[in-house]
């Protein structure tokens, strides 16, 4: 495994590339899709994760995975080129790493709203239109199911947690006339 550093590193020679290019979004989008395919095959994963499987092997897998997602010949040679150097299991670092220099290239904010149930387009704007004015930044928004909020939505941006769930309020009342007695 590679630490924080190495993988800023790799996530900033692609930035670079992509910027040079002018398709630093694309990457980003690519090495979203190729961590989502991940995921969802863990055999791909295994391949290419795993020292046991020739460089051969893996170069394989990657092409694979170029063929089913259309990845561009610079993102391909990226992921070559980890898997040369052995550090494809820190993958999911560098494009953490990435798509955090790429937002804060770009002015943007990624925040996660978490409700009971699905929010409609319009609570999602409304929800996006205020977290961008409380930072003053642009917002991505990403968005999570828990049914057992009750109600409400918990909303993180970096590392600020706002909770305005129902089942938060109710602990807190519980607490409260606990104390009480």
């Amino acid at each position: 495994m590679i630490d924080a550093r190495a993988a800023r590193r790799y996530a900033r020679a692609l930035l670079e590339l992509g910027t040079q290019d002018g398709k630093h979004e694309q990457y980003g989008h690519e090495l979203d899709a190729v961590m989502q395919a991940l995921k969802e095959s863990r055999e791909a994963r295994w391949v290419l994760e795993n020292p046991g499987y020739t460089a051969q092997q893996r170069h394989a897998a990657v092409e694979a995975l170029s063929i089913t997602l259309q990845l561009s010949p610079t993102v391909v040679s990226f992921l070559r080129l980890l898997v040369d150097r052995q550090r494809t299991p820190a993958l999911a670092d560098i494009v953490r790493a990435y798509r955090a220099m790429l937002d804060k290239e770009q002015g943007r904010v990624r925040a996660t709203v978490t409700s009971a149930h699905e929010l409609t387009d319009d609570e999602l704007a409304r929800v996006r239109e205020a977290i961008a004015r409380m930072t003053g930044r642009n917002i991505v928004l990403e968005t999570k199911v828990d049914p057992s909020l009750i109600g409400g939505v918990v909303t993180q941006v970096g590392a600020t947690m706002l909770d305005g769930s129902l089942r938060t309020q109710l602990e807190k009342m519980r607490e409260q006339l606990k104390n009480a007695s």
